[in-house]
């Protein structure tokens, strides 16, 4: 507790020593569609040619800076495939406005802009690294879980050797941490988790922005390492037809379709396809056991935005998606029988989700203004490993009232009450050796969770001088009571080239014991579940520093990131204490991390942008029998070094990502304990941009490296020892691939 008080004396203290009186320039930037529409762009690139700055318009398509005393300032905005407008205002000015247009010139000759793949944005409060479409096309990227390759800050692993589940580490936690958000709605929650990252092709995203720390406390209490909020394509996007195909050496087979109509002046929409299959055996271990499950899945969405005269907005849509999956040992297949000889599984996936949102203007220039958003998501899971059977269907309700007030061009307040319903119907059929005797035993660990809260967000904006973020929620839970969740986000310029951000919140989140570790169906243990679990309590604080260099072609960018995640109350799920079963306990002491973090970015010649980023982690937990230890299964740190090079209008492309994975501890009963090794990976992908079609043809893990022995006792699955859970790195060696991105331009 006495960190704590420091650490928000001195927020409090720098907060008070704000130098308030630069001149601010505000400007917003605006778009004109084919049919005549004009709304705000957001995410556009503004150029200042005398202070050689690169601004970024917000999400409403606005943006602000500190100017300089010259007397006439010249700013360019510009969107990739868009006209670019160039401004010039005179010493006396402080409001301007952008208008780009998407003419019909462009149809015969489209301006062809390179944007930036990952970059730290300059405009947010909290360090908000953002993955652009650009970024998204650096690598095959088929899913999310496939897209942060390029990212020191996400760790993206196999949470078993069985399913193919695919989980995140942020900040050196589990991703169940990490609150995500589809377009600032939260999704991948409960049963819906543990594939969830399978469930969003790439393909379908425009950005990915991944922001450190609790954040706001608008979505609720749930984010405790992060938010990571995923972009999609806008129906209001200027392509009526987008195909992206796929095929990898291992047979995988992909196919994603967009399409975005304006209807007219009102209504616009975008409709979204996918389907993915994985035919094939591999077994490149030798081991009797797939090293990925069969699958197939398919998936759509249907977005819809309407936008009235008014400024009133409108968007709703729907998303459903079914997959299959076959995975055990070779000989198992879907028309094999259940018995004591062959271990298989089988796992079905359906799962539904609509959403509705409206946002109001009570002010003619939106300064004021009101939202609603509902989220309905249901997902069932049927599955079966081994002998154990689990069986999960979730309906969840998610509602938020949302009143903002612009009072001038440095003070706004949000005020808003939300609730959730999480209905959680679960059904657990353990088997397990009891002695010399085989043993069952029914689980029903499912809920019914209530909660309602309020909560209030005051932001302070002085152009790109300094801004403040403080926000306090207050919760009401039917199982956990009162949750109280303040947060507070700080950034200040001491000028242009170096931005100090520092941040410190409160969160929670409610354990799904079984989806939240879905891997330890696929060992030989009993798996105990004890009453009056706690709710997860956690403290996030941190700072970051990012300077901007006049090096190389443009601005270079150099990040220092420092974060720590203190937990008050933790659910341990630990398989060291009793090797004969899975125990599941409330913490007992401490357990925290702490992460340090540096990205360097530059672009030493014109075309050629080169990444490097290094994470080291501190993660430690007190275990029953052990006390105060290092967190098994958690890289100590992560390299990243991507270079890409582009020909003139981006004709062929280069990419080239390589990786450095530290070590990490291994439970004593793996191996004998120890640290897994330290190993590298290669990818590469080279892209040739013809008319309408890019062709692309790319390596993963071109270093071949992939873990030994990941299932323990696999010749015996049906023994105690059996289990597949110790997963520190790749499971599937060399993949090649080949694909092609088809755009028809309005």
């Amino acid at each position: 507790m006495k960190f704590k008080k420091i650490f928000f004396l001195i927020l409090f203290t720098f907060f008070l020593s704000f130098t308030l009186m630069a001149q601010t320039v505000n400007g917003v930037v605006n778009v004109r569609k084919h049919n005549g529409v004009t709304e705000p762009m957001p995410y556009a690139s503004i150029y200042w040619v005398e202070g050689k700055a690169v601004l970024e318009s917000n999400d409403k398509g606005q943006f602000s800076f500190d100017r300089k005393k010259n007397d006439t300032l010249t700013l360019v905005a510009t969107f990739v495939g868009h006209t670019r407008d160039t401004v010039l205002i005179n010493k006396s000015q402080n409001k301007i406005e952008f208008l780009l247009r998407e003419s019909s010139e462009l149809e015969a000759a489209r301006v062809i802009t390179r944007q930036q793949g990952n970059y730290i944005s300059k405009i947010t409060p909290v360090k908000t690294e953002v993955i652009s479409a650009a970024g998204l096309c650096k690598m095959a990227c088929c899913n999310l879980a496939e897209s942060f390759e390029n990212s020191a800050s996400v760790t993206v692993g196999y949470s078993d050797a069985i399913t193919g589940a695919r989980q995140i580490r942020l900040l050196g936690l589990s991703g169940i941490y990490t609150q995500m958000l589809d377009e600032n709605r939260p999704v991948m929650r409960g049963i819906s988790a543990p594939f969830g990252l399978s469930y969003v092709p790439g393909q379908w995203l425009e950005s990915i922005q991944i922001a450190k720390g609790p954040s706001s406390v608008i979505n609720g209490v749930e984010a405790i390492t992060g938010q990571i909020n995923l972009e999609h394509r806008k129906p209001t996007a200027e392509q009526p037809l987008f195909v992206n195909l796929f095929l990898s050496n291992t047979l995988r087979t992909e196919a994603n379709i967009a399409s975005s109509l304006q209807l007219n002046d009102r209504w616009s929409t975008v409709t979204l396809a996918h389907f993915s299959t994985d035919p094939a055996n591999h077994d490149g271990n030798h081991d009797g056991f797939r090293d990925e499950p069969q699958s197939m899945q398919f998936n759509m969405s249907n977005r819809w935005l309407y936008f009235a005269e008014n400024g009133m907005q409108i968007r709703f849509g729907i998303k459903a998606l079914t997959d299959d999956r076959i995975a055990g040992q070779i000989d198992f297949d879907r028309n094999t029988e259940r018995d004591a000889d062959i271990w298989g599984s089988k796992i079905k996936n359906n799962s539904l989700n609509s959403y509705f949102k409206i946002g109001i203007p009570l002010s003619a220039d939106n300064a004021r203004n009101i939202a609603a958003v509902v989220d309905y998501s249901y997902h069932e899971l049927k599955s079966f490993f081994g002998r154990k059977d689990y069986d999960g269907f979730q309906n969840s309700l998610f509602a938020n009232l949302i009143f903002q007030n612009e009072m001038s061009e440095y003070h706004k307040y949000t005020l808003g009450v939300s609730g959730t319903y999480d209905n959680y119907n679960e059904h657990l059929k353990d088997w397990f050796w009891s002695g010399n005797t085989a043993a069952t035993l029914d689980l029903f660990p499912g809920r019914i969770e209530k909660s309602i809260g309020a909560y209030g967000e005051y932001t302070y904006t002085n152009g790109e001088k300094a801004s403040v973020v403080a926000g306090v929620r207050l919760d009401n839970n039917n199982i956990h009571g009162w949750l109280f969740a303040p947060r507070i986000n700080l950034k200040y310029a001491f000028d242009e080239k170096l931005i100090f951000r520092a941040l410190a919140g409160r969160g929670y989140r409610s354990t799904t014991l079984i989806p939240d570790n879905l891997g330890i169906l696929s060992t030989g243990r009993k798996i105990e579940i004890p009453e009056n679990l706690d709710i997860e309590d956690a403290w996030t604080y941190g700072a970051n520093l990012t300077g901007y260099m006049p090096v190389g072609y443009s601005d270079a960018s150099l990040s220092f990131d420092y974060f720590r995640t203190d937990f008050n109350r933790q659910v341990i799920v630990d398989q060291e204490y009793d090797l004969s079963k899975i125990s599941i306990y409330n913490l007992d002491g401490r357990s925290f991390t702490n992460t340090y973090q540096v990205d360097l970015n530059l672009e030493p010649i014109e075309r050629l942008s080169i990444l490097t980023t290094f994470r080291y982690t501190d993660a430690k937990v007190t275990l029953k029998g052990q006390g105060l230890v290092e967190k098994p299964l958690t890289s100590k740190y992560k390299g990243v070094f991507n270079v890409q090079y582009a020909t003139r209008m981006s004709k062929w492309t280069f990419d080239v990502t390589a990786q450095l994975n530290g070590p990490s501890r291994l439970p004593y009963f793996a191996d004998g304990g120890g640290r897994s090794p330290v190993y590298g990976m290669l990818y590469a992908q080279v892209t040739r941009k013809l008319k309408d079609v890019d062709v692309y043809v790319g390596g993963e893990n071109l270093t071949n490296y992939r873990q030994k022995h990941a299932i323990l006792n696999a010749e015996n699955p049906f023994s105690t020892g059996f289990n597949s859970t110790i997963i520190w790195g790749p499971l599937m060696g060399v993949k090649v691939y080949a694909g092609l991105r088809y755009t028809l331009w309005k």
